[in-house]
């Protein structure tokens, strides 16, 4: 079988005035079964252009993305959105669209042109309001949701999607701890019942090492990706944030003043 996401000496980064500038190279990974992994690294690093360039909203400089053993770069638009979803951190733009509308945007792609949901449609979009427990907000606007509330609401129509990758940047950015661990709790099964490989982009160090089976770390050095406990005993993590003030402890796995 192919793998579900390779990434092959990809180069990142933007073009301004016919000049590359690059932010991250010779990013190379391969994910072979469905997981949960978390994408660390310090501010600026560039885990929200990895996440960009994987998704399709930015092109590489140079490399090639393969989900599922097909190019990225050869699927079509609709192709691409039935084996990739995305969540950013972002709001969408102020609506008056109800919390059921918003997730049935994510069934866009296997509608027909008129945009009409089939009843198979209509399960799919309760099914995941029940998996993501939020069937009671169905009926709100999404403006009125608060900010966890707004995320989960997000993860749903990721869902709705129905493919098998999804990526998260920085979800859990506006939430408090509850939320927070909510939110991971909630990726964590959603790998396992429903076969989602999930990547996402975190400062929340302890609960994306604790909660993940992976990580890609990003540094000023280079991309690292593996297991997390074999990154731990080969103090990968410790690069991550190389600090006087900051180090890993690994009897405790956390991150510790010193």
């Amino acid at each position: 079988m192919n793998p579900i996401l390779q990434i092959s000496h990809l180069n990142i980064g933007y073009t301004s005035k016919k000049q590359q500038i690059c932010i991250a190279k010779e990013i190379n990974t391969t994910i072979k079964e469905a997981k949960f992994i978390a994408l660390l690294g310090k501010n600026g690093v560039g885990k929200s252009t990895l996440l960009r360039t994987i998704a399709n909203m930015q092109a590489s400089l140079h490399g090639e993305i393969f989900i599922e053993g097909e190019n990225s770069k050869t699927l079509s638009p609709v192709a691409f959105s039935k084996k990739v979803s995305v969540v950013l951190t972002e709001r969408i733009p102020p609506s008056n669209l109800s919390v059921y509308e918003i997730i049935a945007l994510g069934r866009q792609v296997y509608t027909d042109w008129i945009g009409n949901l089939s009843k198979a449609d209509r399960f799919i979009i309760d099914d995941v309001m029940n998996q993501v427990q939020i069937q009671t907000l169905k009926n709100k606007k999404i403006d009125e949701l608060s900010d966890g509330q707004y995320q989960k609401v997000m993860i749903a129509r990721a869902l709705a999607q129905n493919t098998p990758i999804i990526l998260l940047d920085e979800p859990t950015a506006h939430l408090d701890i509850i939320n927070k661990a909510e939110i991971f709790k909630l990726l964590k099964s959603l790998v396992k019942t429903k076969n989602k490989t999930i990547v996402i982009s975190s400062h929340e160090l302890q609960l994306a090492i604790q909660s993940t089976d992976d990580l890609w770390l990003m540094t000023d050095e280079g991309f690292v990706s593996g297991n997390k406990n074999h990154l731990i005993t080969t103090n990968a993590l410790q690069s991550v944030f190389k600090s006087d003030i900051v180090s890993f402890d690994e009897q405790t796995n956390q991150f510790v003043f010193q």
